[in-house]
């Protein structure tokens, strides 16, 4: 990157761009979450399943983020790793309130973690405890505990509690992916 373009990023006139993919469980809330990154007047407001992948753009602070946002439904989760060779990190979106389906979650995880286009990189993964307002809802330490996030020392990561529908917890998140970002 040459001098005139460090300036501008360090300036904040020319944001960087970043990938990013979003991926989880089918109904975990991953399109909303990237609706809610979005500027207010290009948000949604009908929510549909996503069906193979949809591209999103957001922008925060010195970043402009490109949002791959993966289908979760099982046939479609093979699309995944297609994506793992370009992306600069990875939000994981978890429902919070599916118990039965946390299993699930460790193993995709643990796909992700060991395929080689992901293993040998120190890509900053986010991971987002959806559906907090849930009764149901296990809390992010659980979560975190249940996943064995504490095993994962060769990439830096951080657990947001969240609610995509109102947004708590998801500036917190893109905040300290960001940082992560600007750092990588």
């Amino acid at each position: 990157m040459g001098l005139f373009q460090k300036l501008a990023h360090f300036l904040g006139v020319k944001k960087r761009e970043v990938n990013v993919l979003v991926v989880g469980l089918n109904n975990s809330g991953k399109t909303t979450v990237v609706n809610r990154f979005k500027n207010e007047e290009e948000r949604v407001a009908d929510i549909v399943p996503t069906v193979g992948f949809s591209v999103e753009r957001f922008q925060n602070k010195s970043l402009s983020f490109t949002a791959f946002d993966m289908s979760g439904h099982g046939r479609y989760r093979d699309l995944w790793e297609h994506y793992y060779k370009d992306c600069n990190g990875i939000i994981f979106v978890i429902d919070s309130s599916d118990r039965l389906r946390l299993v699930v979650v460790k193993e995709e995880l643990n796909l992700l973690l060991q395929h080689p286009d992901i293993c040998h990189r120190k890509l900053p993964i986010l991971f987002f405890a959806n559906k907090m307002d849930s009764k149901e809802a296990l809390s992010s330490v659980k979560i975190a505990a249940a996943l064995g996030l504490d095993k994962i020392m060769d990439k830096p990561w951080h657990i947001s509690a969240s609610n995509a529908l109102t947004g708590e917890g998801l500036q917190e998140g893109v905040e300290w992916l960001t940082q992560q970002l600007v750092l990588y």
